[in-house]
């Protein structure tokens, strides 16, 4: 079998035991080098460490399915969740009868979530602002219908020196479906060395020095920060006051 492990963060306390365990046994590690190294720390000694750059994915994945059909115990490496813009989906696409696990992970909008607040709290949506696989038309519009879905909007991969105009773009067509002062947070490195936690508003968003390690969370009408937190209501205020309300009343 071949692994798909969430590695979270890469913060090993934020790892699953099985996590832990899938790596503890691997005779082959594959993966992004940077997420690699976050894990070195718990691969066995003489494991066999494949790591490639940054769009080089299916590479990765080929590779890691080559040594799987040589016998190999392969865990493949996924920053956050395997099977959240992970490596999980690919290597089934490239071999549908692979007997592929996936062991769950930690991913950035919850691991940015937990260093904010509560922001999650009600309905949300995470989106992918790059546009190397995803046309940027088809981006502008899942962006315009979250935005008026007053949905809490976590935004991966928000920009680039190239995509900076893009970036600029969707905070605009929130700004047209959602009030300025709507709480905005943003974490980079969220559970790593040189974290970064912010709290500002959607005026003031697209001037923020956002990069592509940065998770940003949109809130809705429901979100406000209360004592430095983003918190997104729930809807319990109302079942208290129903709880304060005498019987017949």
């Amino acid at each position: 079998m071949i692994v798909a492990v969430g590695i979270g963060p890469g913060d090993e306390a934020l790892l699953t035991g099985e996590a832990v365990d899938a790596l503890a046994d691997a005779e082959v590690v594959v993966g992004y080098a940077p997420y690699v190294e976050l894990i070195s720390g718990l691969l066995p000694v003489g494991a066999q460490v494949e790591t490639s750059g940054m769009r080089q994915e299916v590479e990765r994945c080929r590779l890691a399915l080559d040594l799987h059909r040589a016998g190999k115990r392969v865990v493949v490496v996924s920053s956050g969740d395997a099977g959240i813009y992970g490596m999980a989906g690919l290597l089934m696409e490239l071999d549908a009868e692979a007997e592929v696990e996936v062991v769950p992970g930690i991913t950035a909008c919850q691991a940015s979530a937990a260093r904010l607040g509560a922001p999650l709290m009600n309905d949300f949506a995470v989106l992918s602002l790059s546009d190397l696989l995803t046309p940027r038309a088809e981006v502008l519009r899942r962006v315009r219908a979250v935005a008026a879905a007053d949905l809490v909007a976590c935004l991966y991969n928000p920009t680039s020196r190239r995509r900076r105009p893009l970036f600029e773009e969707v905070v605009a067509l929130f700004l047209a479906e959602r009030a300025p002062q709507t709480p905005v947070g943003w974490v980079r490195n969220a559970y790593r060395e040189d974290e970064e936690v912010h709290l500002t508003n959607l005026g003031s968003l697209a001037a923020e020095p956002i990069d592509m390690w940065t998770t940003v969370v949109i809130g809705s009408s429901r979100t406000e920060v209360m004592g430095g937190r983003m918190v997104t209501r729930r809807g319990y205020a109302d079942k208290y006051e129903d709880a304060r309300k005498a019987p017949g009343e």
